[in-house]
């Protein structure tokens, strides 16, 4: 019998969202005779203890008889229990600084961590993630801010409503102006933004019809890999040659900066590869960008002039075009920037539910049956020690090379 624990969340501000919904771990205890799944109780998921005890599921405090330990966000040092298996967003892979701790803990622990972001296909892309809600999430705030800068109409906050599709109900009905919105990325985030898009009722147009004309109605243009990088000397793209070697490109965006109005950012960004456009663009006249969401939120990333994340009660701030330092949002001398680490959390009980169904279909079979390429390289950490994917991180967590 193997027993996984569903923890509660310890870091602060407490994310609510969970990795199995009651209905979810009804049908795990359902379908087979060899997994338990415990609950932690907590008093701020999405789904109470109540929904998960009239699911069957057993609430308790103490899982340290658990084998494998379920997360969302970092689990803080000290709640972290020896000699488990846990799987959680570590945020450790491009060695961030906050949880340098996080992952010297882990190691000192004989932990096993396996970490979702690094669940990947043979071909980098992702297996698991809540990046279509964040990106659902992230457009409807970034047309919501749009909306207040110009008035010229009102969007609710999402966390008022009780699902995607109360949401979507909160549409019907509502006028917008002639708006220019660009969408980069081709991932789950962009997959999540274009369907508010269709929602909305944008029209899709070419990138390049969208560079040349003008619209009487609003529209929308998606950039991809293609569109917006190229290499700096053979002026081509390769996504392969790209992902191993972002530093031999360029960007291609700044063109869209001079006719659009929104930027909806979903790109994936590392240290080297290339910015959207520089923060001397911003200053420019000619930048014609008033609202930006930043829904992949790399500060100082793609979109260089996000100063960093807000709370998801207050998401949107303004950055002076002149000075480039934070301001209130909606001035007219200001570009708002919209930036939430956690946007997921608006909807997360639709979030929940669909980070859960990803994980039993793709991660689940392979994990119980003892491992697979998939999950071997999505473990950082084995018993206590890198491994080898991870090896680039021993400077970081203070070991020799």
């Amino acid at each position: 019998m193997t027993k996984i624990g569903l923890i509660k969340e310890g870091k602060l501000p407490a994310d609510n969202r969970v990795s199995l919904t009651p209905a979810q771990c009804k049908w795990i205890h359902k379908t087979s005779d060899s997994i338990r799944i415990i609950v932690q109780s907590s008093t701020t998921r999405c789904f109470t203890d109540r929904e998960f005890l009239m699911a069957g599921v057993e609430i308790r405090e103490d899982v340290t008889d658990c084998d494998i330990l379920l997360g969302i966000k970092e689990v803080p040092v000290e709640q972290l229990i020896p000699e488990k298996t846990y799987l959680f967003f570590s945020h450790t892979k491009k060695k961030q600084a906050r949880n340098r701790k996080l992952l010297r803990a882990i190691l000192d622990k004989q932990i096993t961590l396996i970490d979702y972001e690094c669940l990947e296909h043979e071909d980098g892309q992702r297996i698991i993630g809540f990046g279509f809600f964040a990106g659902v999430v992230g457009a409807h705030n970034g047309m919501m801010a749009y909306g207040n800068r110009t008035g010229t109409y009102q969007l609710d906050r999402v966390y008022k409503q009780r699902s995607f599709r109360e949401l979507i109900h909160t549409y019907f009905g509502l006028r917008l102006p002639k708006v220019k919105i660009v969408v980069t990325g081709s991932g789950r985030v962009a997959h999540g933004v274009v369907d508010i898009m269709n929602l909305l009722e944008i029209v899709e147009v070419d990138p390049d019809e969208y560079l040349e004309k003008k619209f009487a109605y609003p529209v929308y243009t998606q950039l991809k890999g293609t569109d917006l990088y190229q290499h700096k000397i053979k002026k081509n793209y390769s996504r392969e040659h790209f992902h191993l070697h972002p530093e031999q490109y360029e960007c291609k965006f700044l063109p869209y900066a001079v006719v659009s109005d929104i930027l909806m950012n979903g790109v994936y960004w590392e240290q080297d590869v290339p910015r959207l456009f520089e923060k001397t663009d911003a200053q420019q006249e000619d930048f014609k960008i008033q609202t930006i969401a930043d829904i992949a939120d790399d500060a100082d990333g793609s979109v260089p002039i996000n100063l960093g994340d807000q709370p998801i009660e207050d998401p949107v701030y303004g950055v002076d075009k002149k000075t480039l330092e934070k301001t209130a949002p909606y001035l007219a001398s200001s570009i708002d920037i919209m930036a939430v680490a956690n946007l997921p959390n608006e909807l997360p009980r639709d979030a929940s539910r669909y980070f859960g169904e990803q994980l039993i279909k793709y991660v689940f079979p392979d994990l119980l049956s003892g491992g697979s390429d998939i999950i071997n390289r999505a473990t950082i950490v084995k018993n206590g020690k890198l491994t080898g994917h991870f090896e680039y991180l021993r400077d970081y967590v203070g070991e020799k090379q």
